[in-house]
């Protein structure tokens, strides 16, 4: 039996298992090799890391977890999980099964891109969803901002420290009350409800979007405000509880509400956030949280079995 069973190769569940594998826990890690950030060239703000490919930081990653005897990295989905009172057991695509006394769910969510013909084209290059990791890139040009809902508000604002030339792009009528379009005013950012056709790109640059009036908007780069959906059902199967947005509710240690089952990365946030991390530092500092309170919860059950052997 493991110690601690992890679903996810990104930066929250490699993370995880480096601060178990260096405190001798027994530790198998699942990866089915579908990063949310795999299309993007570069991740950023990650100190000593920055501007790497994100395959080449889970390159390194996986070296450094595989250099600790106690860990094992296995290239395969996960099927279910179930608890069976104090154990969970795993099974996984190619018909194996595993037990383990903790778990750390780490799959991800994907961005749920509007259907703009052209668009897909360029995501991660220069059609991004977040100014953190990708705004100082995209800075000194013509920006859009696509999407329908209020928060495209905050983005169009955020991104003006990197552009004077922005636009908001609703894709049809937007739910934009009469106040943030004041903002939006007030900052110089254009706003255009037209429908979006496509959008015209160059090796993965954008050049311009076409509305469906034919009219043309020349721009440099697309923010991207879509909606998230869980990579796996895993923590939705296993009982885990669900905010209105599709995160798993955690609460400060990482813990869901599934005794004995954590998530981390931006698949799961507390209540009090107003979303899911996106960035990749923030996921991998949750997995070493999430590692030491399960080694920790770990060192408690096995003190008081051994004391209650003794007694």
């Amino acid at each position: 039996m493991y110690d601690v069973v992890i679903i996810g190769g990104g930066p929250g569940g490699l993370n995880a298992a480096l601060t178990l594998g260096r405190v001798r826990r027994k530790v198998l890690l699942a990866d089915s090799g579908h990063p949310r950030n795999g299309p993007a060239e570069h991740m950023h703000g990650f100190l000593t890391r920055d501007g790497l490919p994100p395959s080449e930081v889970r390159r390194i990653g996986r070296e450094e977890v595989l250099s600790y005897p106690t860990t094992e990295i296995r290239d395969v989905e996960v099927s279910t999980v179930v608890k069976n009172g104090e154990v969970f057991e795993v099974s996984f695509a190619d018909g194996t099964r595993e037990e383990s006394r903790r778990l750390l769910l780490a799959t991800g969510q994907w961005d749920q891109l509007p259907e703009v013909d052209g668009l897909r084209e360029c995501w991660g290059r220069t059609v991004v969803h977040c100014p953190y990791c990708h705004g100082y890139e995209m800075r000194d040009r013509p920006l859009a901002v696509l999407g329908s809902d209020p928060r495209v508000v905050t983005t169009a604002v955020h991104i003006t420290r990197f552009s004077d030339d922005i636009v908001v792009c609703t894709n049809g009528p937007a739910d934009i009350d009469e106040e943030n379009r004041a903002v939006l005013k007030m900052h110089g950012i254009g706003l255009n409800e037209e429908p979006v056709s496509r959008v015209e790109s160059q090796d993965g640059q954008v050049k311009s979007l076409v509305f469906a009036s034919g009219e043309k908007l020349e721009r440099g780069g697309i923010f991207v405000r879509a909606p998230l959906r869980q990579q796996s059902p895993l923590a939705e199967n296993l009982g885990c509880e669900i905010l209105p947005d599709g995160a798993v509710k955690i609460n400060d240690f990482y813990q869901t509400t599934v005794p004995g089952a954590f998530a981390v990365g931006d698949m799961a946030r507390l209540e009090s956030w107003p979303f899911p991390p996106s960035q990749v530092i923030m996921a991998a500092a949750g997995g070493a949280v999430a590692a030491v309170v399960m080694d920790q919860e770990l060192l408690i059950v096995d003190t008081m079995a051994r004391l209650a052997e003794s007694s």
